[in-house]
């Protein structure tokens, strides 16, 4: 069934608008892919905060013009689909990776972070740093670690104090307050004594 022009332009308005929110993008390419292998490498995508498009080369091509990922659209060949996000680019580059580890018939054609393009070597790269999750929850540790050890001392002065008291009192070193406290009531009598 041949695509009407306006078809055609329609495609391209919505994949250029698309396109404008997105900072990153991984261009594929892939050979005898099913339909369940597709069905997970998108759901990869999402999941990664993505989205995923086969297009044809001149369509990607003409949507990409004045956007962050054009220069990764020149001179496509073949069979090419895209997975772009506006979002974190390792949780992208992770999905693809592991995607095309364990599917060899999905290969990387290139690369764009931050509108600069990247080598095919550079994805892999991409996909080894933490993510920015990751990064978030280590900086929070590190900043919050000093306030944990000041905490832990002042709490250790008080238990170690009481500690020591409590452990006085077990082996009867306060003793000479206990040997004074029978003295004051033999007291007493000499004092009824002398009134009398």
């Amino acid at each position: 069934m041949a695509v009407t022009r306006a078809r055609k332009i329609e495609q391209v308005e919505q994949l250029k608008e698309e396109f404008q929110s997105a900072s990153h993008a991984v261009v594929g390419t892939f050979s005898k892919l099913t339909v369940q292998k597709d069905f997970e490498l998108r759901k990869a995508v999402r999941s990664a905060g993505g989205h995923y498009r086969v297009v044809k080369n001149t369509l990607a091509e003409r949507a990409a013009q004045g956007t962050k990922v054009e220069e990764a659209m020149k001179g496509l060949a073949g069979v090419t689909s895209i997975a772009y996000t506006g979002g974190d680019p390792v949780a992208l580059a992770k999905a693809l990776s592991k995607y095309a580890k364990d599917n060899p018939e999905y290969t990387f054609k290139v690369g764009i972070v931050d509108g600069r393009v990247i080598a095919i070597k550079d994805i892999d790269a991409l996909a080894s740093m933490p993510s920015k999750q990751e990064i978030h929850s280590k900086l929070l540790f590190l900043m919050n670690a000093p306030a944990q050890r000041l905490v832990t001392v002042m709490n250790a002065i008080g238990r170690d104090l009481a500690i020591v008291i409590n452990q006085g009192v077990e082996k009867n070193k306060f003793g000479g307050a206990e040997e004074a406290a029978p003295a004051m009531p033999a007291a007493e009598p000499a004092a009824a004594e002398a009134q009398a």
